[in-house]
This record gives C-alpha cells, sequence and structure tokens, in this order.
C-alpha cells in the first residue's frame, strides 16, 4: 500500500517538474525577451534572449532589484501601484524600445510583474505603421473598387423605349439573365450595348457579385493581356510588387463584360477563346493555374462576319460569342422612341435645373423626330444637356437645339398626311422620270429598265404628265 503512494507521489513530482521544464522553455523561446519581479521589484525570472540583449548572465541577475538589472526600468513601480502600462517606450543600451508591463494579480493583491519587450527598436514600429498605413489603404481601394465592380447602374427598367424592337429585345435580354451562355451585343456606337449588358448581369442570378468590364478598344496591346489575366510580382518593369489580378479574376461568380470586341489584337484571341472554354488561364509572369467561375458579355458596333473574310477576327472565337445575340438598332429606325428618351434624360436632368418640370415645344419635338441620330442615344443625351444650358423658362423651344436640328423639314403630322394613293403616284413619276433622263429619253430602253411594257409606260407617262417628246420635262 506504502509502495503504490510512493509510485504515484513520484510520478506527480515528475509530471510537476516536467512541466516545470516545458514552462521554462517557452518562457526562454520568447523572441523579443521577458522578465518578472515580485511585487517588491526583485527579478525572478530573465529569459535567454533579454539576458543577450543586456549583456548579462541570466542566472545571475535573479534574486537582483529590476533597477540593478533594467535601466529605466518601471516594473517595481507597476508593482507598487498594480496598474498595467502597456506599449510603453523604454531607452535601454541607446534603444528606444517598446514594452509592456503587467501585474500579475491573486485575490486582488499584486504578486508578481511581468515585463515583455514588444520591439527592440522603435524603428520597428514605424516601419510596421508605415506598412499597416499601406494595407489599409490598399483595403479601402480594394473595397472601393469591388463596390464599383458589384454595383450595376442600369436594370432592364432603365432601357426606355415604345417601339416594338426595344419590347422584344428587353424580352431576350429577360431570357438571357436565365442561364449562364456567352452574349454578343451588336450595335452602332452610343446605342445603349453597355446597357443592356448591365442589365442582363442585374437581372441573373449573378447580380450580386462583381460586374467587370474592359474597353478592349482603349487598352494599349501591350497591356491589354495583363489587365484581362493579371500579372505576378516582377512580371515585368514597373509591375506592382504583390502582383495584380486581371479581370477574369475579378469577375469570379459574376460578368464580364468586353465592349468593342471587335478591336481585340488577333494575338490575343486564341487566349480568349481558351478561357472561354476553360474557364482557366495564369498571370502575366506566372505558373499558377487560375480557376474563374465568369459569364461573358462582348458587344461591338463593327461586322465580325466582315472582319472574319478580312483575316482581322476568328471565325472559332466569333462562334464561341454569338451564342445568344442581341441587335440592338440604331436610334433613327425607331423613331417612336426618341421622345420617350428625350423626356426621360429631362427628368434625369431636373436635380441638377431650377425646375422639375421641363417640357419640349412641338417644333422642338419635330426637330428631333426628323434628326438622323448619327450618334444615337449618347447624342441625343449631349443635345438634351446642350439645350438645358442655354434655354429660359421651362420649355425647350427650336432655337435651344444646335443648328443642323433646327434646320430640319417638318415631319408628315406637322405638314398634313398626303392619302396613300397620292404618295404612290408621285413615286411612280419620280421613277418615270429618272428613267427617262438615264436613258436619253429613250423610251423603250426605259420601259426595259423599269421592267414594263413600251405601251404601258406611254400610258403611264399621259397620266402622270409627262412629255413624250422631251426628256422626261412635265
Amino acid at each position: 500500500m506504502k509502495n503504490n503512494q510512493n509510485t504515484e507521489e513520484c510520478r506527480d513530482f515528475q509530471e510537476v517538474n516536467s512541466q516545470l521544464e516545458l514552462f521554462h522553455l517557452i518562457f526562454d523561446s520568447i523572441y523579443n525577451g521577458a522578465i518578472v519581479t515580485d511585487a517588491n521589484g526583485m527579478v525572478t525570472h530573465l529569459n535567454k534572449p533579454y539576458a543577450r540583449f543586456l549583456g548579462l548572465d541570466a542566472v545571475d541577475s535573479i534574486g537582483k532589484h529590476c533597477t540593478e538589472v533594467v535601466e529605466n526600468t518601471r516594473m517595481h513601480i507597476v508593482g507598487r501601484t498594480g496598474k498595467p502600462e502597456i506599449n510603453q517606450t523604454q531607452m535601454i543600451r541607446g534603444q528606444n524600445i517598446v514594452v509592456h508591463r503587467i501585474p500579475i494579480k491573486k485575490a486582488g493583491k499584486v504578486i508578481a510583474v511581468f515585463g515583455l519587450v514588444m520591439f527592440q527598436d522603435v524603428g520597428e514600429v514605424v516601419k510596421l505603421a508605415k506598412k499597416l498605413r499601406h494595407l489599409e489603404s490598399q483595403v479601402k481601394r480594394y473595397q472601393k473598387e469591388l463596390m464599383t465592380l458589384r454595383s450595376t447602374r442600369y436594370t432592364l427598367d432603365s432601357i426606355i423605349g415604345n417601339s416594338r424592337a426595344i419590347a422584344e429585345l428587353k424580352q431576350e435580354a429577360l431570357v438571357a439573365a436565365t442561364n449562364t451562355y456567352p452574349v454578343l451585343i451588336v450595335g452602332e456606337s452610343g446605342t445603349g450595348k453597355e446597357l443592356f449588358a448591365q442589365s442582363i448581369h442585374h437581372a441573373s442570378s449573378r447580380g450580386v457579385h462583381p460586374f467587370v468590364q474592359i474597353n478592349c478598344a482603349a487598352i494599349p496591346k501591350d497591356l491589354l493581356e495583363s489587365e484581362l489575366f493579371g500579372y505576378d510580382r516582377g512580371a515585368f518593369t514597373g509591375a506592382r510588387s504583390a502582383g495584380k489580378p486581371g479581370k477574369f479574376e475579378l469577375a469570379h461568380q459574376g460578368t464580364i463584360f468586353l465592349d468593342e470586341i471587335g478591336d481585340l489584337p488577333l494575338d490575343m484571341q486564341p487566349k480568349l477563346l481558351r478561357v472561354l472554354e476553360e474557364k482557366v488561364f495564369e498571370r502575366v509572369g506566372g505558373n499558377t493555374v487560375i480557376q474563374s467561375d465568369f459569364r461573358l458579355i462582348a458587344a461591338t458596333n463593327q461586322n465580325l462576319e466582315r472582319l472574319i473574310e478580312r483575316g482581322r477576327f476568328r471565325n472559332d472565337l466569333y462562334y464561341r460569342l454569338n451564342v445568344i445575340s442581341l441587335n440592338i438598332p440604331p436610334l433613327k429606325e425607331r423613331t417612336e422612341d426618341i421622345i420617350p428618351i428625350a423626356r426621360h434624360l429631362l427628368r434625369q436632368a431636373a436635380p441638377d435645373t431650377a425646375t422639375d418640370k421641363i417640357r419640349l415645344s412641338p417644333k422642338a419635338i419635330n426637330a428631333l423626330l426628323t434628326y438622323s441620330w448619327q450618334g444615337n442615344v449618347r447624342e441625343l443625351s449631349n443635345i438634351i444637356d446642350r439645350a438645358l444650358s442655354t434655354m429660359n423658362g421651362d420649355v425647350i423651344e427650336l432655337t435651344d437645339l444646335p443648328l443642323p436640328l433646327q434646320r430640319q423639314p417638318a415631319p408628315p403630322d406637322i405638314v398634313g398626311v398626303q392619302p396613300i394613293r397620292e404618295i404612290q403616284a408621285d413615286a411612280e413619276k419620280a421613277v418615270i422620270v429618272a428613267a427617262l433622263k438615264k436613258t436619253g429619253n429613250n423610251k423603250v430602253r426605259a420601259a426595259s429598265l423599269l421592267g414594263i411594257h413600251r405601251t404601258l409606260l406611254y400610258k403611264k407617262m399621259k397620266r402622270h404628265g409627262i412629255s413624250l417628246s422631251n426628256r422626261g420635262r412635265v
């Protein structure tokens, strides 16, 4: 019985001794130095790193007052006050160091003080602070960039128009939003291709994730690859030390919008094709394969099929892009959309103007309806802004519009509507006169050119009052 008790006590002693040995090892392994004193400031523990820094023997320092071991120490003061001193500077051996002095209490009474060197040189703190400020600025910049990426200004409700073409396009865009196939948006400059791209993204399940866009025509050829795929540190002169993620990487789980895809350099096209097919890529100067789950929407104001014929665009890339196609007609082909869009632009501009009830005069409306709109909606927006800057009152008059619009002829609803028969007769007469002039008043050739018999030509000439002897003269 006694032997068992002795064995158990021996085992307990060995366990305690093992724990003490572990604590000593831990204490000596604290990299920047540690010291422990009793409440009166007598040193009870000094680890080896701190002893080396002080130029002392750790064992010889035990039992001495802390003021004999460490210059400018306040360990004994903390032992007396019981108040911790955190991140305090202390001059030791010519160095301004940063220390913690922490009172150890039992039953509310200080029984020891633990001192810890945080940084052996204040210069380290300055460097760390600079690095922290740099990291904070980077985080803010990335947060701002991320907010920009994730925010889409346009939805399907932003697409204004009463035309059948716009109604059908909005329906096609809604269908496109239900899947993840690539979309190719074709239309003249200023027709609203980006608006449709953002609307599809916003209506899709990816709407809460980034919408990343890049204009292929605006990025220099030698920078385009690094913009799309990113680069690793040291990839080229001037590269960021930490590298930079590319647009495909940022578009993970979201949508990437490649505007002006027709201007994509030929040597970049197979690289884009690989990314579309495999959803993997490598950063410039890197060798790590990166996967990205993105949805691609591309847009162009060029005829890609014609570019393929000229050898400027790969047909395999075209087929990969053109899974879902949206063709936006120019504004001049959907005149019923002009005034609704103009009024929508006026409503948008209302907060920046003196009144929120700006109207278009009838003559101004007529001018807008008859203009050719080579710049499409973008040009219309510019003209509305210019009119707002010159107008007086709350009505945009014809004189507030640029001179080219003021010179436009009035549309049919102002000058009066002709019966269809009169319009057809006028057109037929004009064609006959043109054919006679082209053939030198040769009736046989003119009839052949018009695809009718000579006898019928004579009858029509007589009906329209066209002279049979002179060249189409009435």
